[in-house]
Formats: C-alpha cells, sequence, structure tokens
C-alpha cells in the first residue's frame, strides 16, 4: 500500500479526533503514521503495513492514551474568580444583616449578608469576606 495512503488515513484520523477530544482516533493517528513510514522506508507487502499499524495503535492505546488522559484530567486549572475574592477585607457600605446589606469589595458592590444570622454591621465597618454564595458575600467581622 502507499505511503500516502496511510498519511492521508492519518491525518483524517487526527481530524476527526478535533470532534471528538477521546484521544482515541489521535492514538489510531499515530498508528497510520507509523504505518506510513514503514511502507515509505521498507516496501513492505500491504499485511505488513497492516501490522504496523495494529501494533503501533495498540501500544498508544494501551500506555500513551491513559497517561495524557490522566494528565487532562488531573489539571488545577485557573481559580474561580469567586474564590479569590474569599480572606479579603470589604468595606460596609449599608447595614448588613440577615436579609440585606451591601459592602465595597475589590472596588465593586456587593450584596452581602452575615456569617452568623444574628450579627450586624453598620455602615463604614470593616469585615472579611468568608466566601462567596451566589452573587452574595458572607461576612464576618475583622479580629
Amino acid at each position: 500500500m502507499p505511503a500516502w495512503i496511510w498519511l492521508v488515513a492519518a491525518l483524517g484520523l487526527a481530524g476527526a479526533e478535533a470532534l471528538t477530544g477521546d484521544m482515541f482516533l489521535l492514538m489510531l493517528s499515530g498508528g497510520a503514521l507509523a504505518a506510513a513510514g514503514s511502507s515509505f522506508v521498507f516496501d513492505w507487502p500491504i499485511w505488513a503495513d497492516g501490522a504496523v499499524f495494529l501494533v503501533v495503535s495498540v501500544l498508544l492505546l494501551a500506555v500513551v492514551r491513559p497517561a495524557l488522559k490522566r494528565r487532562m484530567l488531573s489539571g488545577v486549572g485557573l481559580p474561580d474568580p469567586a474564590k479569590a475574592l474569599e480572606g479579603r477585607a470589604a468595606l460596609v457600605l449599608a447595614a448588613v444583616s440577615r436579609d440585606a446589606g451591601q459592602v465595597k469589595l475589590d472596588g465593586e458592590v456587593w450584596t452581602a449578608r452575615p456569617l452568623n444570622d444574628n450579627d450586624v454591621f453598620e455602615s463604614g465597618d470593616q469585615v472579611t469576606v468568608v466566601h462567596i454564595d451566589g452573587a452574595t458575600a458572607v461576612v464576618a467581622k475583622i479580629v
């Protein structure tokens, strides 16, 4: 089988991988690329090129794909923007109680509520953001 046919198969499989993202077709593409290289260098019969394709594809699927999947899934990624605000100081703009309140946090006005329902923070108080609950900053008094 001519090497260019294996090369077209490798490119087609790699292109199809872009649609799935599962790393399966990419491993088959690597096998087709190895078959293209062996066909170009050795001019073996078609069954030998198929054997190269099979062996390399199985090795890639068994060894390389699991390592790639682990690496892709284990990334910590970028921090959640709301998580980055936790622990920051905020200025109370409108009294913060169980039902209402606003704080200025990182230059923006946020709806706020106290960590403990019985706490009330007056305008001008400094508080700390304990966590973000949706679009509401849950705050406590700075100690």
